[in-house]
C-alpha cells in the first residue's frame, strides 16, 4: 500500500508550455522531449486515459508492460515506477501521482474484445485499439506497432484466483499523474471510449494534458 500514497506536484500550470484538453473518446499525440514533464488529468474523475510510449528516434523501440512489472516487480504503474522499454532502457519515470495505482495489464479495449465479452450489438462500437490504430498511421506506424499499453486510472484489481477485474475507478475529478521523459518520446492516447463496463463510469469524459519544459540548469 505504502507504493500508491499520493505524491502531489508543486508545478504550475501558468508554467506549462501545452495546456490541452482530449475530449471524450478521442485519441491524442504528442512528442515529449528528454526532460520534459508530462501530467495527464483526469478532469471528471473515473475516466480511463489509454497510453503508450515510443522512442521519438527509433520507434521500433517503445514500452513493455511485461519489462516494466518485472522490473518494479508490481502489477501497477505507481509513484517512482520507471517505464521500460523492449530494449531494456528507462523511458520515464512517475514523477508524481495523485490517482492510485494504475493498470498495465488489462490492455485495450477493441471491437473484437467487445464483442466476446458484451454481445454482438457491441460490435461495430468504437474502441481504444481503433483509437490507436488511427493516431499511430499519422506516424508512419501500423496496427502491428500498438503494443500493451498503460491505463492511467482505470481500477484493475487481482481476485484472489489471479484473474483480473475491471470495476468502478477511483479516480476523483482533477486526479493526475506526472511522468518525466528520459529520451524523446512520442506519447499517443486514446481516452477511452468505452461504455460497457465501469472503467469510464459508463460516460466517458474529456482528460486534459500538460507540457513542461525541463529546468534550466
Amino acid at each position: 500500500m505504502s507504493q500508491i500514497i499520493c505524491v502531489p506536484s508543486s508545478r504550475d500550470v501558468a508554467d506549462a508550455i501545452l495546456d490541452f484538453e482530449i475530449p471524450a473518446k478521442k485519441p491524442w499525440s504528442h512528442l515529449v522531449r528528454q526532460g520534459q514533464t508530462l501530467r495527464i488529468v483526469d478532469s471528471y474523475g473515473q475516466q480511463s486515459v489509454d497510453t503508450l510510449f515510443y522512442c521519438a528516434a527509433d520507434f521500433s523501440e517503445r514500452y513493455s508492460a511485461n519489462d516494466t512489472l518485472r522490473e518494479q516487480g508490481s502489477a501497477y504503474v505507481v509513484a517512482g515506477t520507471a517505464l521500460i522499454s523492449n530494449e531494456g532502457r528507462v523511458m520515464a519515470r512517475v514523477t508524481a501521482n495523485t490517482g492510485g495505482a494504475h493498470d498495465t495489464s488489462a490492455g485495450a479495449c477493441s471491437c473484437e474484445s467487445n464483442t466476446v465479452r458484451f454481445g454482438h450489438h457491441v460490435k461495430y462500437q468504437h474502441a481504444c485499439r481503433e483509437n490507436f490504430v488511427i493516431e499511430v498511421t499519422k506516424h508512419g506506424l501500423s496496427k502491428r506497432d500498438v503494443v500493451p499499453n498503460i491505463n492511467f486510472f482505470m481500477n484493475v484489481p487481482v481476485t484472489p484466483g489471479g484473474d483480473l477485474a475491471i470495476v468502478d475507478g477511483e479516480s476523483k475529478p482533477g486526479d493526475y499523474v506526472e511522468l518525466v521523459a528520459e529520451m524523446d518520446l512520442l506519447c499517443v492516447i486514446s481516452n477511452c471510449p468505452q461504455i460497457n463496463n465501469p472503467c469510464n463510469g459508463f460516460h466517458p469524459t474529456p482528460v486534459r494534458v500538460l507540457i513542461w519544459d525541463a529546468p534550466e540548469a
